[in-house]
């Protein structure tokens, strides 16, 4: 599966590697999709299969198919090497379907209250369940929509949210594209100030 993924979209597979023995502690996949067919799709396996026009970067929309990590700061390294090559192609948007792992022990305490409003709950500011906390943090604050029978995955009740992120500073897209990658890459610590 990762061999297939990293043939799809290259350019769009981003991995973080043990310096010390290789071993892969993060990996980022993703593919370029446009709002409205990401709309559309009901299910995760939906929304990661290749689809006519995924192809196109003139989008400027990406779905992030995966994200894995073992390391917390391996994954941050994900993150800050793909902000400015995301700034230099033009990508604006990105959607990632998330897990809500908190929800089934939720529901089994508050049988009342809706997915809705524990997905939409907050705590000083942040959201309720630890995996939209996350991604809420890595800039990922719009929620799109919740959908049943997204994923199979038991802690969610097999609930999936898709979410949208913006990449930091891509308003300004025109200039990124004039700017040559290494420039970039220097202002990185800038781009995530604007998280």
């Amino acid at each position: 599966m990762l061999a297939s993924r990293i043939a799809a979209f290259p350019t769009l597979s981003v991995g973080a590697f043990c310096v010390h023995t290789g071993a892969a502690l993060a990996s980022l996949f993703m593919k370029p999709t446009r709002h409205d067919v990401i709309h559309r799709c009901s299910t995760w396996e939906d929304c990661a299969r290749r689809q006519h026009g995924d192809e196109s970067a003139a989008t400027g929309t990406l779905f992030g198919i995966s994200l894995s990590s073992i390391d917390p700061k391996a994954a941050n390294a994900i993150f800050e090497f793909f902000w400015p090559y995301a700034l230099k192609q033009g990508w604006s948007d990105i959607y990632l379907g998330s897990p809500v792992p908190g929800l089934r022990d939720w529901r089994s305490k508050n049988p009342g209250i809706t997915v809705a409003q524990y997905v939409r709950s907050q705590r000083q500011g942040l959201p309720l369940d630890p995996q939209l906390r996350y991604y809420f943090k890595k800039g990922f604050r719009q929620i799109v929509a919740i959908k049943d029978n997204y994923f199979p995955h038991e802690p969610s009740l097999d609930v999936g949210v898709l979410i949208r992120g913006r990449v930091p500073l891509s308003g300004l897209s025109f200039l990124w594209k004039r700017v040559p990658l290494p420039w970039l890459q220097r202002m990185k610590k800038l781009v995530f100030v604007c998280l």
